[in-house]
This record gives C-alpha cells, sequence and structure tokens, in this order.
C-alpha cells in the first residue's frame, strides 16, 4: 500500500519505518530535512510539503504532529491535506491534540470524503521503535476495521474507543492519571527516604502492597532504584516532563469544556508547569522527584 507519513520525529520517524518493515511504500514530509533524509536512506520517497504528499496518489495519510494547531494548519490549511487530495484517501491522525480540535478536523474530512481516524499513542520511543505501541481509536467501525492493518504494523494492541475523538479522550484520561500517580509516587518515595527508609526497600515494598502502580514499578523516581529507569542515568530518555505538561494542560482544558472537575490533574499540572519553568521540561517526567526532594 502507498502511504503518506508527516511528522517524522522521535515517534514518528520509527512509526514510518515500522511501516516500510512492513512493506509498506511509503511518501514522506517533515520540516526538518535530516529526517526525512533518514526515512529515504531506508527506503521511503521524500516529499516537499503536505500538498506534495496528498498529490503523490497516496491511499492512505498519516500524520504525527506536535499540536493541535500543527494538524488544522496541516490539514485544513490552503496548501494542507485536504485541500489537495481526492476523495476516499483514508486520514489517520496520531497527534496528541485536544478532542474538540479532532472532531473538528475529522469532520471537514468527512465533508468532502475523506474518512479520518483519530489514533493518538501510548508506548513511548520504544514502543515506536520496536513496533508494540497502543493505539488509541476513534471513529467509525468501518474505517478502524479498515485501518486495523496498517495500524497493526505499528502497534501491539490497537484498540477502538467509539466515535471521532474518543481515541483522543482515551489518550488524554489516561495521561493525566500518569501524571498524578507519577506525583504521588514521587511524593511517597521522597518522604520515606527522608524518614530513613532506603529507597530500593521502600519500594519494593510498595511494588508488593496497594500503592503500586506502573510509576512505582516500571518508571520509579529515586535513583539507583530501578537500573533501567530514566531515574538511574540521569532522568535522560523516557517522557520528557514538558509532554507530560503538555498533555496535563489538554486534559485540563478538555475537563474545562466539559465542566467536569479535575482536582488532582489541575495540581499534577501546577507542579509539571513549576518544574519546567525552572528549566527542567527536557527530563522524564520522573524528574518531578526534585521538587520533594529540594533539588530542583
Amino acid at each position: 500500500m502507498h502511504i503518506g507519513f508527516l511528522g517524522l520525529g522521535n515517534m514518528g520517524g520509527p512509526m514510518a519505518r515500522n511501516l516500510l518493515k512492513a512493506g509498506h511504500s511509503l511518501t514522506v514530509f517533515d520540516p526538518f530535512p535530516q529526517a526525512v533524509a533518514a526515512l529515504v536512506e531506508a527506503g521511503a520517497s521524500a516529499a516537499d510539503s503536505p500538498a506534495a504528499v496528498a498529490k503523490a496518489r497516496v491511499e492512505v495519510i498519516i500524520t504525527m504532529l506536535p499540536t493541535a494547531e500543527h494538524v488544522k494548519q496541516v490539514y485544513r490549511g490552503k496548501d494542507g491535506l485536504l485541500a489537495n487530495i481526492g476523495p476516499g484517501v483514508l486520514l489517520i491522525d496520531s497527534s496528541t491534540i485536544d478532542p474538540l480540535s479532532t472532531r473538528e478536523v475529522a469532520k471537514y474530512a468527512l465533508a468532502q470524503g475523506n474518512p479520518m481516524l483519530d489514533a493518538p499513542v501510548s508506548g513511548g520511543t520504544g514502543g515506536a521503535a520496536a513496533g508494540t505501541l497502543t493505539f488509541m481509536v476513534g471513529g467509525p467501525d468501518s474505517v478502524f476495521d479498515q485501518a486495523l492493518p496498517i495500524l497493526s504494523a505499528m502497534g501491539k494492541n490497537i484498540v477502538h474507543c467509539g466515535a471521532a475523538g474518543n481515541g483522543q479522550v482515551a489518550k488524554i484520561a489516561n495521561n493525566m492519571l500518569l501524571g498524578i500517580s507519577m506525583v504521588g509516587v514521587a511524593e511517597a518515595m521522597a518522604l520515606g527516604v527522608a524518614l530513613g527508609m532506603e529507597a530500593k526497600v521502600l519500594a519494593g515494598i510498595i511494588n508488593t502492597s496497594s500503592g503500586r502502580c506502573w510509576s512505582s514499578e516500571v518508571n520509579n523516581p529515586f535513583p539507583g532504584v530501578l537500573e533501567n529507569a530514566p531515574a538511574s542515568r540521569g532522568y535522560s530518555g523516557g517522557f520528557g516532563s514538558d509532554l507530560m505538561l503538555k498533555d496535563l494542560g489538554l486534559a485540563t482544558e478538555a475537563a474545562r469544556h466539559a465542566r467536569q472537575p479535575v482536582a488532582l490533574g489541575a495540581v499534577a499540572q501546577q507542579l509539571y508547569q513549576t518544574f519546567s519553568l525552572q528549566g527542567h521540561g527536557g527530563l522524564d517526567f520522573s524528574a518531578i522527584i526534585n521538587l520533594f526532594r529540594g533539588e530542583a
């Protein structure tokens, strides 16, 4: 299948490579030439704009973009995708943006005959490289079935969440909980160590007791507890604190529109905002523990 792919960053690049490995032909675009060059070396064809991707007779277009404004511009801009593709081309947006923007773009796409899915991902850069991502997909059943073989080349768990925008709903709800849980684990670990507990012993107790969660067991924020966690390599790699701040912002803004209280989500957002303003936004989000250890 001939697929267009826009957005070849830390997530999009490996995802596109897995599509090539699965035997698909790709036409790719990214504003950074070096990202495009790396995919061309792997076997893709280059395009110099979103419009050029749309005009390349692709059957499917996948986007992985930073913000809702980027998504709107790429899809609805004068030189964007919708102005340059014919009806019937399947559109899959794997960016993480707010549900309202997703539903707006999907409405315009459908009006001109282009089925569209929102399919944000979980699993990080490691999952993107390994092809084990989880896709949370919003859109009609028939379109989901059409996209399933393509998504399966990039992910292991493909979950249909319901109507357009519901993939984004699942993503921001999950990541809000992840941010909250990391703050809780960080606070608990910092308290226990401050009271004289050895960090590994405390983590072992938490991970065999009722406090156990992904943030304690897989990405424990205390240095030295888990050899392969970002905390044990200076909080490098992993999921950046600024990315967590972005997702918490999406969650609290969506909650405002829905008039739904998210008190803990708002607290987590403020803590990550403080951490980012101190200049630590590039560190893994588990580094938030340094706010509680007096090291930020």
